[in-house]
């Protein structure tokens, strides 16, 4: 397969598309702890990036752009993008990933979580984007009819900050992180599946353990985890989410890649076969009974 000219084929076509992906805000007003309803705004392109990538900043009402698949099979995929929270990448690691998985059957939700300029220094920079994931979680299973989506197959797939998002809610074991506002929020928040793709900073370099809110539990579900040898960001707190599912006997699979450093997205990395990865996910995909063959 000649997957870069595969994945620049993707960007252009979905680039065409843009005008008709459905926005649903997150929220029905202000989100939590929020006085503002800016949706954000993108910074200017970086003049060496071919394609190039949207970074969003002063996200304050959070959105989902809606990419449903043409022959859906009821699996729905919430996608937590990147940018270190104090920005959000829709396209790079978001949007780009949505063609991918339509051609499975699997219909996408691309998630444009607050950033974090207005958060208190007190509060954790990953709480209002778990609540945004929570919250989006919530709604697909509530509007399950409407996009012809299995409630019970809801899974998340999240990079670098989103992956660090994605994988506390992958371990979360209280119910929510925001009190309950409407109907919506009767339904369940965590995922039924993760795909965590190189998450970011998720180990403390002090203590050489996952942060305190990462922790893998026997009703954690399964997990397809990705990182390279050479992101700064270790590879070894991916490791030790494998580790911990391992020994609860949860589902996982874990792709350490020699190099391709970090925020690749679904982009080939020259000299590496990092590029192969939604390969293996499709494969991990199918065998659980979430993609299409």
């Amino acid at each position: 397969m000649m997957r870069s000219g595969f994945i620049i084929c993707l960007l252009f076509t979905h680039t065409t598309l843009a005008s008709d992906v459905q926005k649903v805000f997150v929220w029905p007003d202000l989100a939590p702890n929020e006085t503002a309803h800016n949706e954000g705004h993108a910074m200017p392109l970086r003049a060496n990036e071919d394609p190039p990538v949207t970074r969003l900043v002063e996200i304050r009402r959070p959105s989902i752009d809606v990419f449903p698949a043409d022959k859906p099979n009821g699996t729905a995929v919430v996608i937590l993008p990147g940018g270190g929270f104090g920005k959000v990448v829709p396209d790079k690691e978001g949007s780009e990933a949505a063609p991918w998985l339509n051609k499975l059957g699997i219909s996408v939700f691309v998630v444009r979580y607050r950033t974090n300029e207005t958060t208190p220094k007190s509060e954790p920079a990953w709480k209002r984007p778990l609540q945004d994931a929570q919250r989006t979680i919530r709604l697909i299973r509530h509007r399950a009819s409407e996009w012809n989506v299995d409630p019970q197959k809801v899974g998340v797939l999240g990079f670098s900050a989103g992956g660090q998002v994605a994988s506390i809610l992958h371990t979360r074991n209280i119910a929510t992180d925001y009190e309950a506002i409407d109907e919506v929020d009767k339904q369940l928040a965590r995922p039924d599946f993760s795909l965590l793709i190189y998450p970011w900073q998720i180990m403390n370099p002090a203590t050489q353990q996952l942060l305190e809110d990462i922790q893998p539990a026997k009703t954690s579900p399964p997990a397809f985890i990705v990182h390279t040898h050479d992101d700064n960001s270790s590879s070894l707190g991916s490791v030790l989410v494998y580790t911990g599912l391992k020994r609860h006997n949860v589902p996982a699979e874990l792709h350490v890649y020699a190099n391709g450093g970090h925020g690749y997205g679904m982009r080939p990395v020259a000299g590496s076969e990092i590029g192969t990865w939604p390969d293996r996910a499709t494969s991990w995909l199918q065998h659980r009974g979430l993609a299409d063959k």
